[in-house]
């Protein structure tokens, strides 16, 4: 049984590296009989592989497309160059595959032999980015944090908030977010009894793995939405309304959509909202777009801009009247 399933593996890492392959050549590089290959073609359709078969003395066997992958035969070498690419690609700026990166990374680091963990390491350190995210995470950590989350893993992990403070977490970790330039974990608190959103890179050190848990209803069915509104606002101590007199492509321009959401009322005004906790860098951000506004909310803004107004006014002196026509 062993043997006949070594064979089969190796059948199907043949039939991966090439288009087709007649049945002597198969026969011939797994040394065996064609009426064996024959066997072992069956076998591998029986199980889901649709390997087509074209007749004739210049026919063969073919791997085809299947609503499944099958697995993934790779050497040395192979497994290398894909680990690397997807720990690069995992903590990169490519937007909307981070997630499935670190995930497929994850299932790869499961299985590669330990004979290449050394050389994937002095790889993954030998290579420098000139682009990168706001804040680099270690694709350890997301691997790690990606086994929890399909695992039902509880972990206890170090957080460091926002005003720098430390906390202890104990986290049933449910989803990775990524927003292009920041890493996001979605997870119920079991200290606050509540769902919560932690940036992975304030996370300090490695998490400690705990007893499995339960599945919970999530607290939204889009969870990128969920993040999306949850760091942008929530997290700070403004919560700032603004009418913008400007398209929201224009507006996009000066305000990222990873910190602001952005609604269009028409072709020449955008809503814009947006947490911080300081009121001098948003108005300082809107009166160097170059951009109309209003502010709506809050009212501690529009006094903060009226009192900006008059420092500006006495920085630059009193206007000079214009000169009389004579």
């Amino acid at each position: 049984m062993i043997e006949t399933s070594a064979r089969l593996l190796r059948l199907l890492s043949l039939l991966q590296v090439r288009r087709e392959w007649t049945g002597s050549a198969l026969a011939e590089r797994m040394s065996v009989t064609e009426r064996t290959v024959r066997r072992d073609i069956d076998k591998l359709r029986n199980l889901g592989y649709p390997i087509h078969a074209s007749p004739g003395v210049a026919g063969g066997y073919q791997l085809g497309a299947g609503a499944d992958l099958p697995p993934l035969l790779l050497d040395d070498e192979e497994a290398l160059a894909v680990a690397l690419g997807l720990s690069t690609v995992a903590v990169g700026p490519v937007a909307g595959i981070g997630e499935a990166s670190v995930r497929a990374l994850s299932k790869l680091e499961q299985v590669l032999p330990p004979r290449l963990r050394p050389r994937f390491n002095s790889l993954k350190t030998a290579i420098s980015r000139i682009a990168s995210p706001i804040d680099a995470v270690d694709p350890a950590l997301l691997t790690q944090l990606s086994t929890a989350i399909s695992d039902r893993r509880t972990l206890s992990l170090k957080y460091q908030k926002h005003d720098g403070e430390l906390s202890q977490r104990l986290l049933e970790p449910c989803r990775l977010v990524d927003s292009g330039s920041r890493w996001y974990l979605v997870a119920w608190d079991t200290q606050r009894a509540d769902w919560r959103t932690f940036r992975v890179d304030r996370i300090i050190g490695r998490p400690s793995e705990r007893a499995r848990f339960t599945s919970r209803p999530l607290p939204a069915q889009d969870l990128g939405e969920y993040v999306h509104r949850a760091i942008t606002r929530s997290p700070y101590r403004y919560d700032l309304l603004i009418r913008v007199q400007a398209p929201a492509s224009t507006v996009s321009e000066h305000f990222s959509t990873s910190t602001a959401i952005l609604e269009a009322e028409g072709p020449q005004s955008t809503m814009m909202r947006l947490g911080w906790d300081s009121l001098d860098v948003p108005l300082g951000l809107l009166a160097a777009s170059g951009l109309d506004f209003d502010i709506l909310e809050p009212a501690e803004l529009r006094q903060r801009a009226e009192s900006m107004a008059r420092r500006l006014q006495r920085a630059v002196g009193p206007t000079t009247p214009p000169n009389p026509i004579s």
